[in-house]
C-alpha cells in the first residue's frame, strides 16, 4: 500500500482517480482549490507555495504525488491566462521545487495539446524530433512544465513520469462554456441550447473509468522519466458524437449548426498509445455508444432537462 497525494482531486478525472486508487488499499489524501467533507481532503491553492508545503505539513509525506491541478482548456486560457500560466506553470514549479525536497515520485498530467499542430501518428518523442506550433497558451503552459520536469530530473534526480490524455470523457465532468464537447453537446442537446459541430474533425475518445485504470497502474510499475500518451485506437467524427448525443437526449439536429473546420484547431489527432498498454496496461472497455449514453443518463440527473427558449 502506497501513501498517494493527487492534487485537482476533487476534479473531473482526479475524483475519479481517487477512488479507484483507494479501491486498491492505497492510503490516498487529496487537495483541491475548493473546500471538501472528506476527511483526508486539504484546501489547497498550488498557485500558492505555502499551500502545499501546508499539506505536507498536516497530511506528512508521500510515495506518490499525482498532480492534476490545472486550469484546463484553450479558450479558457485565452480569457484568463494570469490564472492559467500562475496554475499550470508556476503550480507545477512549486510541486517541483517540494519534489526536490521531499524526494516524492510524482505522475504529472500534461495534454494532447502538446502535439499543437502535428498533423501524423503523435508518437511521445514527437515533439522534441521535430518543430512543433503550439497553438494556444494552454498547450505552452503544459510544455513548459514538461520541459522544467524534465531539467529537475536532470540536476537534482527528481523522479516523474508524464502522461499526455487525449479526450476523456464520462459522468462527473460537470459543464461550463469552457470544457470539451463532448458536456457542451449534451447539456446544449438537454436544454435545446444552438451549438456548433466543426465537420472533418477528428478525435479519440477514452471513457474516464478505463483511464484511470491505466493511471492507477502507473503506481505498480514505474518508470522514471517515461512519457505515456493515453488515447484510443479508433478515431471519431466530431459529427458522430453529436449524432450519439442527439440520439440518446431525444432530439434532432435543428439545433446544430455546421461547419468545415474550426480554425487554429489539429482535424484529426492520432495518438500511439503501445507503451502505455504495454507498461500501464491501458485499454478500452466502453466504446462511445455505451460511454456517451451512461454519460448522458448523468447529465440527465445533475442538470435536468428544459425546453429552452
Amino acid at each position: 500500500m502506497a501513501k498517494i497525494l493527487v492534487t485537482g482531486g476533487a476534479g473531473f478525472i482526479g475524483s475519479h482517480l481517487v477512488r479507484e486508487l483507494r479501491s486498491r488499499g492505497h492510503d490516498v489524501w487529496f487537495c483541491d482549490i475548493t473546500h471538501s467533507p472528506d476527511p483526508k481532503s486539504i484546501r489547497c491553492d498550488v498557485r500558492e507555495y505555502r499551500q502545499i508545503e501546508k499539506v505536507f505539513e498536516t497530511a506528512g509525506d508521500f510515495d506518490y504525488v499525482y498532480h492534476l491541478a490545472a486550469e484546463y482548456g484553450r479558450w479558457n486560457g485565452e480569457h484568463y491566462y494570469e490564472n492559467l500560466w500562475m496554475t499550470n506553470a508556476v503550480g507545477t514549479k512549486h510541486m517541483i521545487r517540494l519534489q526536490e525536497k521531499k524526494k516524492f515520485k510524482m505522475i504529472f498530467f500534461s495534454s494532447a495539446e502538446v502535439y499543437g499542430d502535428y498533423e501524423g501518428v503523435m508518437r511521445e518523442d514527437i515533439p522534441e524530433k521535430i518543430h512543433i506550433h503550439l497553438l494556444n497558451d494552454y498547450a505552452m503552459t503544459k510544455w513548459v512544465a514538461e520541459m522544467m520536469i524534465k531539467n529537475s530530473a536532470m540536476q537534482y534526480r527528481t523522479e516523474t513520469v508524464i502522461i499526455r490524455p487525449f479526450n476523456v470523457y464520462g459522468p462527473g465532468e460537470h459543464y461550463h462554456p469552457y470544457r470539451g464537447f463532448v458536456p457542451k453537446f449534451i447539456y446544449h442537446a438537454l436544454h435545446n441550447i444552438p451549438y456548433t459541430v466543426y465537420l472533418g474533425h477528428k478525435r479519440t475518445l477514452e471513457y474516464v473509468e478505463d483511464f484511470v485504470k491505466a493511471v492507477a497502474n502507473i503506481v505498480d510499475n514505474f518508470k522514471p522519466g517515461e512519457v505515456y500518451n493515453i488515447g484510443g485506437d479508433e478515431t471519431y467524427e466530431i459529427k458522430y458524437i453529436s449524432d450519439l448525443v442527439l440520439k440518446y437526449v431525444g432530439r434532432d439536429d435543428s439545433i446544430v449548426t455546421y461547419k468545415e473546420a474550426e480554425p487554429f484547431t489539429t482535424k484529426v489527432k492520432v495518438p500511439d498509445s503501445t507503451k502505455a498498454k504495454r507498461d500501464l496496461g491501458w485499454k478500452q472497455t466502453v466504446k462511445p455508444e455505451q460511454g456517451i449514453y451512461k454519460t448522458v443518463e448523468w447529465f440527465k440527473k445533475v442538470y435536468g432537462e428544459k425546453n429552452g427558449n
